[in-house]
């Protein structure tokens, strides 16, 4: 069963909304985040990223990075920019991009149930990007950032929720600078509360679909609570931490492209004629770029030209994670041919979202910075759910979500 808790969410008073949203700390680095606040003194992002007001000598990780932070939640509170709820509610979150909505419910999830894996992952995480979420929310005493999860078709919560936003006004209703809107509705009646707690009892499993490292620094601060008060009873807040869930059947994953630098010592001919040996390779003679069109398709770009590849059968695998398109690409392309065994690590790979379109991909190679490009099918709502159902983890850069959860329209407060 999937337990969700209502809370008394931290969040923007209504005129102060848009100014307040800010895209989720991890998607820019520490320049680019300056850069967005310029004239935006209401941006979460001087509390999602504080080193942003301190001299760029600061370290990231500095102290006063996060005492920064907790000061600026502080006085936005003080000026009347956030207000906390008086009572505990749940919330509706709807994105709407290019015509497309996707309509999540916000709401307290269980750390024990992280734990006990019915919230289930597909990713690993890195201490480094762990270590920084947990003394963020640990100096805050709030979760800052929701945490994207996913369920399997649930009738009753669907029903419940649009039947909500059909007979009530939204008390944010606006459009970002890149063109998402964004609606959020309070849900603050008991009895639809109550039925939607009731319904996610009926669900077996939340999926993470986005936010790995802020799920885990937010179990791991709720533990360290537990530690500091040991006679804790389990309703505490800091039992529980900030999600938005959707229905899987509402969202959609991008592509995750790949460029690469170089070949490894290879000549063009030489590199084409080892990928033939696992792939169909057909030269495209259109001067569009190449689109996979189903799993197991990909698009290389190299020297000025798109090539299709279709993996041969014998690629295919019952495992779900090797079955995979980038586990595929992985093993019998980049590790084998061009020598990248972790493209965690290796520096030589780069990643782009699909939602830079595939322009990006021959602008890159293009343009001398890389050498290759590869073109890739999106991995499927089923396929990460059925990696995660089998307890794996997918290979690092396999989903990337659009549109961006905003940050700072829903905090939640440990204490």
């Amino acid at each position: 069963m999937a337990i969700i808790k209502p809370f008394m969410s931290i969040r923007p008073t209504p005129q102060y909304a848009q100014d307040v949203a800010a895209l989720p700390y991890d998607v820019m680095n520490s320049q680019e985040a300056r850069e967005m606040v310029v004239g935006k003194p209401y941006s979460f992002l001087h509390i999602d990223r504080a080193e942003i007001d301190l001299p760029e000598n600061i370290g990231l990780y500095d102290d006063i990075v996060y005492e920064t932070a907790k000061d600026n939640l502080t006085k936005m509170i003080q000026a009347g920019v956030l207000g906390q709820d008086l009572l505990p509610n749940l919330y509706i979150y709807r994105l709407t991009m290019d015509g497309k909505s996707q309509t999540g419910l916000v709401a307290c999830t269980s750390i024990d149930e992280y734990l006990d894996g019915t919230i289930k992952k597909h990713e690993l995480t890195r201490a480094d990007k762990e270590a920084d979420r947990i003394r963020h929310v640990d100096a805050l005493n709030a979760n800052t950032g929701p945490i994207f999860l996913a369920y399997k078709k649930n009738d009753d919560a669907v029903s419940i929720i649009n039947g909500w936003v059909a007979n009530h006004v939204p008390v944010y209703d606006f459009i970002s600078e890149d063109g998402i809107g964004h609606s959020v509705w309070v849900i603050d009646q008991d009895t639809e509360i109550g039925m939607l707690v009731e319904s996610f009892k009926r669900v077996e499993n939340l999926y993470i679909a986005d936010g790995h490292h802020r799920n885990a620094s937010a179990v791991k601060v709720g533990l360290k609570r537990r530690e500091e008060c040991p006679d804790y009873t389990g309703e505490e807040e800091f039992n529980y931490y900030l999600s938005v869930l959707f229905c899987a059947d509402e969202l959609k994953i991008y592509d995750y492209n790949r460029v690469v630098r170089d070949l490894n010592g290879h000549t063009e001919e030489r590199f084409i004629e080892e990928i033939g040996k696992k792939f169909h390779v057909s030269p495209c003679h259109t001067a569009e770029p190449y689109r996979p069109e189903k799993r197991h398709e990909f698009g290389l770009y190299l020297a000025g030209k798109w090539y299709a590849l279709t993996a041969k059968d014998e690629t295919s695998s019952d495992d779900p994670v090797l079955d995979l398109d980038v586990s595929i690409l992985q093993n019998e392309i980049l590790a084998p041919i061009l020598a990248i065994g972790d493209p965690r690590t290796d520096k030589r790979i780069d990643f782009v979202g699909g939602i830079r379109g595939l322009e990006e991909l021959e602008r890159r190679v293009d343009s001398g910075e890389m050498k290759l490009a590869f073109s890739m099918f999106p991995t499927s709502m089923d396929e990460l759910m059925g990696v995660a159902d089998a307890n794996q983890t997918m290979p690092p850069k396999s989903t990337w979500f659009e549109p961006k959860l905003r940050s700072g329209l829903f905090v939640h407060d440990l204490g």
